[in-house]
């Protein structure tokens, strides 16, 4: 069985779909740790554009606390 973290309520902020940040937590091609304890991970959508995709340890197991489509540009350089 594959794992799946949960998503938080905030990932949907902008409007990017559970299947599109899923899609770019399993092919993700940069990955930064931050100082917020969030890791972003940039990994294309389902359609091929990047996704960036915030997730941290919450209560004891991995949650998707942020997406955003497209990806920062700070994270594409």
């Amino acid at each position: 069985m594959e794992f799946e973290p949960i998503i938080l309520d905030s990932a949907h902020r902008h409007g990017v779909t559970d299947a599109a940040m899923l899609h770019a937590l399993r092919f993700p091609v940069r990955h930064f740790v931050q100082d917020d304890s969030m890791t972003m991970f940039i990994g294309p959508d389902e359609t091929g554009a990047l996704v960036g995709v915030g997730v941290v340890e919450w209560h004891g197991v991995t949650a998707i606390a942020h997406a955003m489509r497209p990806a920062r540009s700070k994270y594409l350089r």
